[in-house]
């Protein structure tokens, strides 16, 4: 794999690079977020490493930028901001995954493994359309009846997983390990919270609602019969 790493402390980022060297990737070192933004949108990266707080453009705001530039190329917090709010914050941004300083180089190596297999956007789908409803993958754009709706990061994300098996039921499990994946308190009511919002976005201003809940067990996005 080719990975960009976006890290002004200079000791992490040649430890990081000496790592993935000595696994067989080749990196590219950058310690500014502007820079990094620029090398992420113009580069052919398998991955991107990112720091939250860099000079020039903090991390956050660099993969709000790369994903506005429609550049989709995955990327890795790995950073000493790490409560939970902080990680949600992060992964709403545009971030695949959250690592937290200090780190084990065998689970950060893990993690881009993980996120290596994934499949490949441009092997999938990118338009997805269900009754009147239209997702742009690579636009991350939302249309209902031709309306354009404004979605958060994650309810994007929520959107597509239940457009992609539409007809099927997304357990809350699934959606917690797919969208969140952290392990949550197993009452928690993060799931129902975002839900409840997209419902709000993409149902409650049209008829008929699309998203069905399936009682105790999760839910379920078809067309009307």
């Amino acid at each position: 794999m080719h990975l960009l790493i976006v890290e002004d402390d200079d000791t992490i980022a040649k430890y990081v690079e000496k790592g993935l060297n000595e696994a067989g990737h080749s990196c590219e070192l950058c310690s500014d977020g502007r820079d990094g933004l620029a090398l992420a949108v113009q580069g052919n990266f398998d991955v991107v490493i990112a720091d939250r707080m860099l000079p020039g453009l903090d991390g956050l705001s660099m993969v709000k930028a790369m994903r506005q530039a429609r550049c989709v190329v995955p990327v890795v917090f790995v950073t000493s901001v790490g409560g939970l709010g902080d990680r949600v914050e992060g992964l709403d941004a545009g971030g695949d995954d959250y690592v937290v300083k200090p780190f084990a180089f065998i689970e950060l190596m893990a993690r881009i493994n993980a996120i290596a297999r994934r499949p490949n956007i441009n092997s999938e789908q990118l338009v997805l359309k269900v009754a009147d409803l239209e997702v742009d993958i690579l636009k991350r754009r939302v249309t209902r009846a031709s309306i354009v709706i404004d979605l958060k990061p994650r309810e994007f994300a929520i959107l597509e997983m239940l457009m992609r098996a539409e007809g099927r039921v997304i357990t809350r499990t699934m959606l917690l390990e797919r969208i969140w994946e952290f392990n949550f308190d197993p009452q928690t009511s993060v799931v129902e919270t975002q839900i409840s919002r997209l419902r709000a976005k993409v149902d409650k201003p049209f008829d008929p609602p699309l998203i069905h809940t399936v009682r105790n067990t999760g839910y379920r996005l078809n067309a009307p019969s």
